[in-house]
């Protein structure tokens, strides 16, 4: 399929991951000549489930039991990977796989379901969720959100109550909305692809299938849909 121009790219949205620093831990691979979405295809060969199911197949061990700090933990289908340095508040729950990158912070009530990739120094808060997504180094989810099927840039911010659709009521196909254009994903569940430094302010709410420039700014309480470019503001 031939994807408009506007739509951005991995480096577009993602600039501190192409760069000379690396990031603590592990991160993963991001799609380069095609839609960062398609890292969610869960039959894309380098998709995060793959890539994923790698990284937590190389280590022995998890460096730390979460168990000690009072979480509770499920690996019937897969192994939970917390790094050493990682901080697990009592009260949080693990599936696997999952993994926990190096100062990343799961706090108390933290819901972290399968192949989900918390970078270093990302937060999944209290009272949130997230599946099948990455949130990458400093991104934050901090208080009562839903992460689903979903990419957050290096610090990005979710206000407190923020949630991310990851599904249309009909189950059906998710659509980009680009320049008055509706194109198919290819993806039935689809959540948000935030770029860089984008701030959601309280109780807002993302739709389907959207993807914001980095440093974007969404008011309090504003539902979002489509794809929009760096800077761009939501109220």
């Amino acid at each position: 399929m031939e994807w408009p121009d506007s739509l951005p790219n991995a480096a577009e949205l993602f600039p501190s991951m192409f760069g000379d620093t690396q990031p603590k831990g592990s991160c993963p691979s991001l799609p380069d000549g095609v839609p960062v979405f398609s890292l969610l295809d869960p039959n894309n060969p380098h998709s995060l489930k793959a890539q994923l199911s790698t990284v937590v197949a190389s280590f022995d061990s998890s460096p730390q039991d979460p168990t000690k700090s009072g979480a509770t933990i499920d690996e019937s289908n897969g192994r939970v990977i917390v790094e050493a340095t990682a901080r697990i508040e009592i009260g949080a729950h693990l599936i696997g796989p999952c993994y926990i990158g190096p100062d990343a912070e799961i706090r108390h009530a933290a819901y972290v379901r399968q192949y989900s990739w918390i970078c270093s120094d990302a937060v999944v808060g209290h009272a949130s969720e997230t599946k099948h997504s990455v949130l990458l180094p400093g991104a934050k989810a901090p208080h009562f959100n839903y992460v689903g099927d979903s990419i957050l840039g290096k610090d990005v911010n979710l206000g407190a109550g923020t949630k991310i659709s990851n599904l249309r009521n009909d189950g059906g196909e998710v659509h980009l909305r680009i320049d008055g254009e509706r194109i198919g994903s290819g993806l039935r569940k689809f959540g948000a692809v935030l770029g860089e430094g984008c701030q959601l302010g309280c109780n807002s709410v993302t739709n389907p299938g959207v993807i914001l420039g980095c440093h974007s700014h969404v008011h309090p309480n504003t539902t979002v849909t489509g794809v929009h470019a760096p800077n761009s503001l939501h109220r």
